[in-house]
């Protein structure tokens, strides 16, 4: 037996090592080449080291939720400060689980259909979505520009005596004033959903973005502020709210037990206890209190994340500095660019620079975009602009409060590049000479 472990140990030494020298030769980065290496405005960045943990994973061969997937979801709470985080497939499943759970039976503050939730109309589509197949009532709010966060002014101004939730995006990493938001969730009973998936290591007041709702959700898809490829989590100081979201996730499943628990499970009462009108003694892996899914992620896939959440203080740093350099270089522009604005009190991990193109005699978002794209340098509308404006919603049964003007102008005029921790100074360097060439020869 020790011989057989001998050689298992010396195999996965073999593989291992071999694979760090597949990434040398795969995956490292190339050198730059100006007008030819494309620069993205997002994407993986990773050594052998994930390369590594997931062939580990592979190995053992569980494939499905187990140990590297319960060791994230603990690493993860103790960034954020959290009790509880719920690992899941996607940052639009954690939107999915967030808003089906407001609606579970055993959920104290349970919202009923029609109930009113507040969010913007410049949203992602799975932001919204959950709304809407929860058969709840989105209102609408406008977005400021500068920020490209929800109006907080606008929010209190929108609440009816049917408006039950806030479900509040942190915008391309930027966040909101969370003491005026939590100010207001309080004065009028509101739930507050957070929707952190851009916003991974922002904070606001020292204090971490998706530490504030009463859920928040993060997605690790790989233009996010770490990847595992798809995946994504919804943290929680809730117990109860923690339970089920575990059974939204896994079936509806009433089990709370561990995989690898003993085989009358943790509670050892699997066989002994009474569910609704089924036989006495029912096993109670197959009873389902919720009405849910299946989202689990892989194993692997939260092998991944762990090696990405100790690189996310390097990232966070790199986000920063890059946003940095890019807002001095292009600040000689303001004239005809609106630059992305901080929010007082925060410190934001951004997932991006964005731009918005002031109505001038010169130029339109088109002609810069153009411009950049063909000098091969990434660029991205700001999601939907405004979602009503989307195929997919214009049924729907919703609220506007007020206009939607900045919306319509972030919809027309807004975009962004990239800031992210693969972005060297040359690249960037390289960014801002081609904005000015753009400038020099449209205004002089």
């Amino acid at each position: 037996m020790s011989e057989i472990k001998g050689r298992k140990k010396e195999i996965e030494k073999e593989m291992l090592s071999l694979l760090a020298e597949y990434y040398n030769l795969a995956h490292k980065p190339g050198e730059f080449e100006p007008g030819e290496t494309m620069v993205r405005y997002a994407g993986r960045v990773y050594d052998e080291k994930e390369m590594q943990r997931a062939m580990r994973s592979i190995m053992d061969f569980g494939l499905t939720y187990g140990p590297e997937s319960k060791a994230f979801e603990e690493e993860l709470a103790t960034y954020l400060g959290r009790k509880y985080v719920v690992l899941v497939n996607s940052g639009s499943s954690a939107n999915l689980l967030a808003v089906t759970a407001l609606m579970a039976e055993d959920f104290k503050e349970k919202l009923s259909l029609g109930d009113e939730v507040i969010t913007p109309a410049l949203t992602f589509p799975t932001t919204l979505a959950p709304i809407v197949q929860n058969h709840l009532t989105p209102v609408f709010v406008d977005t400021h520009i500068g920020t490209y966060l929800m109006d907080t002014d606008s929010i209190e101004r929108a609440v009816s005596d049917k408006t039950r939730a806030i479900f509040l995006p942190q915008t391309l990493g930027n966040i909101a004033d969370m003491d005026k938001v939590n100010a207001l969730c309080e004065k009028y009973n509101l739930l507050l959903l957070e929707d952190t998936c851009d916003a991974l290591g922002t904070e606001f007041n020292g204090r971490k973005a998706g530490s504030f709702g009463l859920m928040s959700t993060f997605s690790f898809y790989p233009a996010h502020h770490i990847t595992m490829g798809e995946g994504g989590a919804v943290a929680t100081d809730s117990k109860r709210l923690n339970k089920i979201l575990t059974s939204l996730r896994d079936w509806g499943r009433d089990c709370y037990c561990t995989h690898n628990s003993p085989i009358n499970g943790e509670c050892n009462k699997r066989f002994e206890q009474s569910w609704g009108e089924l036989p006495k003694g029912y096993d109670h892996k197959y009873i389902y209190s919720h009405i849910g899914y299946n989202l689990k992620a892989l194993d692997a896939q939260a092998a991944i994340g762990l090696e990405q959440l100790k690189k996310l203080p390097l990232f966070t740093e790199k986000r920063k500095s890059a946003f940095k350099k890019l807002y001095q270089g292009l600040s000689p522009f303001k004239n005809y660019l609106d630059l992305p604005i901080a929010t007082e009190g925060s410190d934001p991990s951004w997932f991006c620079f964005l731009i918005s193109v002031k109505p001038n005699g010169h130029f339109v978002r088109k002609d810069l975009v153009d411009f950049l794209q063909k000098r091969k340098i990434d660029t991205r509308m700001l999601f939907a602009g405004n979602i009503l404006k989307q195929p997919a919603f214009k049924n729907i049964r919703y609220r506007v409060f007020g206009t939607l003007d900045n919306t319509e102008y972030i919809m027309n005029n807004t975009f962004f590049v990239g800031v992210y921790p693969r972005l060297t100074d040359r690249m960037l360097d390289y960014m801002i000479s081609v904005f000015r060439n753009f400038f020099k020869e449209r205004v002089g």
